[in-house]
């Protein structure tokens, strides 16, 4: 009989890298950790995790442990939920976003939510897809607002298998400058026709995307300043201090003096989407996701955002490789923070 509190410590591991990490967020000794995951070593007859002095690592035994803990947490916690929806006739549904898709996505389509489903108590959680995401798995939020660049789903340590992933929109990135900046006027640029302007980029993220276009241009930018907020990028290019590449969606409300141009194909844009357990069909969180799609394509969402809701069927995440996708940039993280 495997021990689910076994399990539940082996996830800390996994989380933490390391026992001592671990035991602290467990509020255990380092002890006590290494014992549980002794213990569940011994009941499952095989090496779960590698020791070393950088910390430990899971074996292949170990990532399929993690994935049962996930699925037995996710289990445990819809199980409280239907009692809970018993005793007290309410849904809880708990949502998790990134900020710039929270403030101009989400609002727009709570009151559709709330209309067909008055009995529903929200909750909201603001963090980053490498963050949320792991939640949706274990089941701690009912769907995550997140999005990703040209690399898979930060879906976090272990098998990405058990994630729901939904389109909702193309957000793609815009040349952010001054409006008498001397390619102000441009329908669109090409990435190598700004190799000899300096950078203010409002995400560490999108530094690191940019990077990326920019070798394949030829040219290794310039980046005078970088923040986590893309409203204070646009206002130090309004200040003079270089371009930047802004998310359609984080360029609302306007900025008096920028302008912003689209950038030529191959455009660099985020995919934003909605991720869910797979195999658990909701009438919440299908309306939730319903609501997401109509407010994608309302023009106040971003003048240049491409709705993509009619155009692809959900996929589970693992099969992003196989729609050509490749590795993710880097692993900068950042809080998409901003209007």
């Amino acid at each position: 009989m495997i021990d689910v509190q076994r399990l539940r410590v082996l996830r800390a591991v996994a989380d933490n890298g390391s026992f001592s990490k671990a035991a602290a967020v467990l509020r255990l000794t380092p002890s006590a950790v290494s014992q549980h995951v002794a213990a569940l070593e011994r009941s499952v007859g095989a090496q779960v995790v590698t020791r070393s002095t950088r910390g430990v690592t899971l074996t292949q035994a170990g990532q399929i442990m993690v994935g049962a803990a996930e699925s037995v947490a996710a289990e445990l916690q819809q199980a409280k939920q239907q009692v809970e929806r018993l005793s007290t006739g309410r849904v809880q549904l708990t949502v998790a976003t990134f900020t710039s898709g929270g403030r101009h996505l989400l609002p727009g389509a709570l009151p559709r939510l709330m209309a067909a489903h008055p009995s529903t108590v929200l909750h909201v959680r603001e963090g980053e897809p490498e963050d949320t995401l792991p939640l949706v798995r274990q089941g701690a939020v009912d769907l995550a607002l997140a999005y990703h660049f040209d690399g898979p789903l930060p879906v976090g340590p272990g098998p990405g298998a058990g994630l729901r992933w939904t389109p909702v929109m193309e957000d793609p990135l815009h040349v952010v400058m001054e409006e008498g900046h001397r390619l102000a006027a441009r329908r669109s640029l090409d990435i190598a026709e700004l190799s000899a302007e300096p950078w203010v980029l409002g995400c560490l993220k999108t530094e690191a995307y940019l990077r990326r276009y920019a070798q394949q241009a030829g040219f290794e930018p310039d980046v005078r300043g970088t923040t986590t907020d893309y409203f204070f990028a646009r206002s130090l290019v309004v200040a003079g201090l270089g371009i930047s590449l802004i998310p359609s969606i984080a360029l609302v409300p306007t900025v008096p003096g920028l302008r912003a141009v689209p950038v030529e194909p191959p455009a660099p844009a985020r995919h934003i989407g909605v991720a869910t357990r797979a195999g658990r069909d909701h009438p919440h969180v299908t309306t939730l996701i319903e609501a997401l799609r109509e407010q994608a394509l309302r023009p106040s969402v971003g003048s240049s955002a491409l709705p993509v809701a009619l155009l692809e069927e959900p996929h589970r995440a693992e099969d992003l490789a196989d729609r050509g996708v490749g590795h993710l940039v880097g692993n900068p993280v950042c809080p998409d923070v901003g209007p």
